[in-house]
């Protein structure tokens, strides 16, 4: 009497890990259902897929993503299936004598080539989005990021001006701003212009991440790589420096503020006067500085 007891046990256990493996899916589909009721470029507590894409990079991504899900999600549920058929059927009790059949070549050919088929599914929109990413589109602007221990310098070489972007200390926090995310001077960058990001270090690795703009590149002291973003919503973004660089890494933000072109060119008009008023406004020249990029169009 104790095997159909094991039996129902091993069954449930299968199909309460299914269901909630199908379940887990279909909250991340489109990012996730409470990623998408809160879509301001920021994580959230209980957050369970995406962040908002903000870029046409980010959207693709997200597709590919859900996309990836679903053949992922057919593909477990139909190993489970197997296995509930394997547990149910040729258990020792419905199939004393089992079978001595050791090959199938049909069998065989349909399992080598039906995972080579998947891969191939995988690899095309996998490779679309990957040159998407890499091959740099003609730029509206370009900015230069520069990561010390432990925060951002930006330069922006069409207007002759940069900065330091340095967290805001937890005390000093005002209404509106987000802790360990806030910085004391944004990036701004224009709604709908291509931004081209030149990415370098000046001390260790550091990694400059944008989850909402599907950008995520390194920086490496005396090497220069190169992304780039289009946002196409105004709104302020954040993200953080993704490689481990010392006992600050954690106190390292990003925050990325997409305007109009027109409060844009009133921005630049008075970061001007402001960085070279306060002293930060000087170019950075990051010695030994690699002078090829290591992302660049063709």
């Amino acid at each position: 009497m104790g095997s159909p007891v094991k039996l129902s046990k091993a069954v449930k256990y299968l199909i309460g890990a299914g269901l909630f493996a199908l379940a887990l899916m279909a909250v991340h589909l489109d990012g996730g259902l409470i990623s998408s009721a809160l879509a301001d470029g920021m994580p959230h507590a209980r957050e369970t897929g995406l962040q908002e894409a903000a870029t046409p990079v980010a959207v693709d991504i997200h597709h590919f993503y859900n996309f990836l899900l679903w053949i992922t999600g057919l593909i477990t549920l139909f190993v489970l299936i197997l296995l509930i058929v394997v547990v149910v059927k040729f258990n020792r009790k419905s199939n004393p004598v089992p079978s001595k059949v050791s090959h199938n070549t049909l069998l065989e050919i349909a399992w080598t080539l039906v995972p080579i088929l998947i891969l191939v599914v995988i690899a095309i929109p996998s490779f679309r989005l990957l040159f998407k990413e890499l091959v740099l589109p003609p730029a509206d602007l370009t900015i230069k990021a520069t990561g010390y221990q432990w925060y951002w310098h930006y330069d922006y070489p069409e207007a002759s001006f940069g900065f330091d972007s340095n967290l805001i200390a937890e005390k000093d926090l005002k209404a509106g701003q987000l802790r360990l995310l806030s910085v004391d001077n944004p990036l701004v960058v224009p709604v709908g212009e291509t931004v081209r990001v030149q990415v370098t270090g000046a001390d260790v690795i550091h990694s400059w991440a944008m989850p909402s703009f599907g950008v995520k590149i390194d920086a490496i002291p005396g090497r220069l790589n190169e992304t780039w973003f289009r946002a196409d919503k105004p709104g302020t973004y954040y993200g953080q420096c993704s490689e481990l660089c010392g006992n600050g890494h954690a106190f390292m933000p990003i925050e990325v503020r997409v305007v109009s072109k027109e409060d844009y060119a009133t921005w630049v008009a008075q970061a001007k006067q402001e960085f070279a008023a306060n002293g930060t406004g000087k170019m950075q020249n990051v010695a030994g500085l690699v002078t090829t990029t290591a992302v660049q169009a063709q």
